[in-house]
């Protein structure tokens, strides 16, 4: 039986990847899976607790790792830290509240990315765009 805070997959995820299966890589991607939109500091005090120790730069680490081999994503948005997510490879885009920071997923409006066609691409091959949009929550609109 799984654990009902933990990712089913993640073991085969990171063995998938090529990575070596640990348990800072496993607990480290499932913390991500269960609080998205996490800074390393939020992830390092929630894993700590349940691993009972590891250092932050472990976790830095180890969130390097996981970006690298396209298991997390990493987002910064201006005036903020960076923070890590497990969706990933399907360019989605973010709302961000200017008022309390709160982070929410957002698809494409059109179905295809409309990002992905820059007015002029310069000679680069595009092959992701980060679209970041600020606004208030309906929190922080009373």
């Amino acid at each position: 039986m799984t654990d009902p805070g933990r990712h089913p997959d993640a073991r085969a995820m990171v063995r998938g990847a090529g990575l070596r299966v640990t348990s800072q890589r496993i607990q480290v991607l499932e913390d991500l899976a269960a609080h998205p939109h996490s800074t390393a500091d939020a992830v390092h005090a929630r894993v700590g607790a349940q691993l009972g120790s590891i250092s932050k730069q472990a976790v830095y680490d180890v969130l390097w790792a996981l970006g690298e081999a396209g298991l997390v994503r990493r987002i910064e948005p201006a005036g903020s830290p960076a923070i890590f997510e497990t969706r990933t490879r399907d360019n989605h885009h973010h709302l961000v509240c200017r008022s309390c920071g709160v982070i929410a997923d957002v698809d494409c409006a059109t179905g295809e990315p409309p990002c992905m066609t820059p007015s002029d691409d310069h000679g680069f091959a595009v092959d992701e765009a980060e679209v970041i949009f600020w606004g208030l929550c309906p929190t922080c609109q009373v």
